[in-house]
């Protein structure tokens, strides 16, 4: 994880695909899996969401845990949210869909989101995942923003004015 290697950061997982999906589907709050995941959320200063798109919107897993959540539980985080799919076609996903979502959840600050495309994601025969070059670099500096918002770290000062002719869209 990026956000562990920076500045020791303790960084906690939280893969909702392991809560069980009854007790995610019932909404029983008193689950223990569920009071600890909820609890996780609320202990965070930084959230990232991650989640695959399809048919255009964000996993219905995500969705259901979302629902889960009180109003307020994003108030005073900064969030970041990523997001694969099959094509570029689904890239505005994460603005339309799930930005909605967690604006409603009162997140303090919602981040430009990466996205990226199964091709762009390598997947060795070991099961790792390597990202391209270009959103390897998107990823490098989500993070810089993120912990810079969140943590009120600096952002990196690398960045230089680009000429409009040379921007090029990396999905």
């Amino acid at each position: 994880c990026r956000l562990a290697l920076r500045d020791g950061l303790k960084v906690e997982r939280l893969n909702i695909r392991e809560l069980p999906a009854e007790a995610l589907l019932l909404a029983q709050w008193g689950h223990p899996a569920i009071v600890n995941a909820l609890a996780q959320v609320e202990q965070a200063r930084a959230i990232v969401v991650a989640t695959p798109v399809y048919k255009a919107a964000y996993s219905g897993v995500l969705k259901v845990f979302l629902d889960l959540l009180p109003q307020t539980a994003l108030a005073g985080k900064t969030v970041l949210p990523l997001a694969t799919g099959g094509s570029p076609h689904h890239m505005l996903a994460l603005h339309y869909a799930l930005r909605p979502v967690l604006q409603s959840l009162s997140a303090r600050h919602i981040l430009t989101g990466v996205y990226a495309t199964d091709a762009q994601i390598a997947r060795s025969t070991e099961g790792v995942y390597t990202p391209a070059a270009d959103i390897s670099t998107r990823l490098d500096e989500a993070v810089a923003t993120l912990l810079a918002e969140s943590f009120r770290m600096p952002a990196p000062t690398r960045f230089e004015p680009v000429l409009f002719s040379q921007v090029r869209c990396s999905v």
